[in-house]
């Protein structure tokens, strides 16, 4: 039996992009597709690999990515200025796609701040600690950095019922003897390639379920994982 993980508080293929973006240290202006085209497939089809519902947006823009490219390689002039222009549409995209997660962002904190009745409690953070938020696409660098240091009869993926619920159990255990555990941590505790991928799904179904909060302290740093309890507060007091 596959596990199928349903990830509908992820992000979409413009989030990718700006992650390779950022990956990359580039600005959005300076994109090529050759930064883009390869790498925007293996998160694709590691998605894939890992069963994940992903949305058909990311196989839309993988097409219109492998579009723009064999337009670029093309010999007539024609084609380059078509792929040139697609690009250019990309990039206003990606610009105004920015901007809008800047202000959700701006408004998701403003809702928490206000929230005073049934909620999750956030753990509290000091000026020390992780304090940036983590998408889908760290915590898929720190899975593909993990399955990298396996020995090589266990690097295929091979398809079986998943024990995720002893694993989320194991995950919930650790987290209410410590403030936090380390995400690559508890990948390379795992002896095989299977391991390794329960836990990173059992990980991924924790912060759907909004029992665990995965903060960096930098982009592209160490990744903590922190359970979220649920507090009760009254709007009287």
């Amino acid at each position: 039996m596959n596990y199928e993980v349903h990830i509908p508080v992820f992000e979409g293929p413009l989030d990718l992009l700006l992650h390779l973006v950022k990956k990359n240290d580039l600005e959005i202006r300076d994109i090529t597709v050759s930064h883009i085209t390869e790498e925007f497939l293996e998160y694709v089809n590691l998605m894939k690999d890992l069963n994940l519902e992903i949305a058909g947006d990311f196989l839309v823009m993988a097409a219109t990515i492998l579009e723009i490219k064999s337009r670029s390689m093309l010999p007539s002039e024609d084609a380059k200025e078509e792929a040139e222009k697609l690009l250019g549409d990309l990039k206003d995209k990606l610009t105004e796609y920015q901007k809008y997660k800047e202000v959700a962002l701006l408004l998701a904190n403003y809702e928490e701040k206000n929230k005073d009745v049934h909620y999750r409690s956030r753990p509290q953070f000091t000026a020390d600690d992780y304090t940036l938020d983590v998408s889908l696409f760290d915590l898929l660098d720190t899975f593909k950095n993990a399955l990298n240091v396996l020995p090589e009869d266990v690097k295929k993926i091979v398809y079986e019922e998943i024990p995720i619920e002893r694993k989320i159990a194991e995950i919930l255990e650790a987290l209410r003897e410590k403030k936090f555990i380390v995400f690559r941590d508890v990948l390379l505790k795992e002896p095989s390639r299977m391991g390794v991928v329960v836990c990173f799904l059992a990980v991924l179904e924790l912060i759907r379920l909004g029992q665990l909060i995965a903060r960096q302290k930098e982009i592209f740093g160490e990744i903590r994982l922190y359970l979220v309890e649920y507090k009760q507060w009254n709007s009287v007091n």
